[in-house]
């Protein structure tokens, strides 16, 4: 099992216990449609990852069911490239990560997405965004100073 596979357990346990945050920050040199991408690409795995966030769904007067969505919210911060790779990596022994690095963008075909990721290795890959879950406190000492993305 993979740190972040024990990390996710560990969160899963920990969210029974503690108010969970959950939180995406992408790199503040994006246009508003590419963070808007990457937030989202980020969001769509977060949400596989932790379906316990999603609330019940949401029942119009007339009986018309909406899909349940997040009620703690999901906050969108902005940070400089270099502050996203630190705050990845301070971030990866306190909770549950999900990262999308710069190759995500540069093509639409996932293999080669997958064969661009693989030609670095660790601290050499430059991110796009990170969204983080995890216990409120843990997760707001991490991005506490940094700004909405407007």
């Amino acid at each position: 099992m993979s740190l972040q596979a024990d990390v996710q357990t560990s969160n899963d346990t920990e969210a029974v216990l503690k108010p969970e945050r959950c939180v995406i920050v992408v790199d503040e040199a994006l246009t508003p449609g590419k963070a808007s991408n990457a937030a989202a690409v980020v969001a769509f795995t977060l949400g596989q990852r932790h379906s316990h966030l999603v609330g019940a769904p949401l029942r119009e007067r007339g009986g018309v069911v909406h899909p349940g969505l997040i009620p703690i919210g999901i906050p969108v911060l902005k940070a400089s490239a270099e502050q996203l790779s630190a705050l990845r990596a301070k971030s990866l022994p306190h909770c549950d990560v999900v990262d999308f690095p710069v190759q995500g963008q540069a093509t639409t075909d996932y293999s080669a997405f997958l064969d661009a990721v693989h030609t670095f290795e660790g601290e050499s890959l430059q991110y796009l965004a990170v969204g983080l879950v995890g216990p409120r406190n843990r997760i707001g000492k991490l991005v506490g100073g940094l700004a909405l993305f407007a």
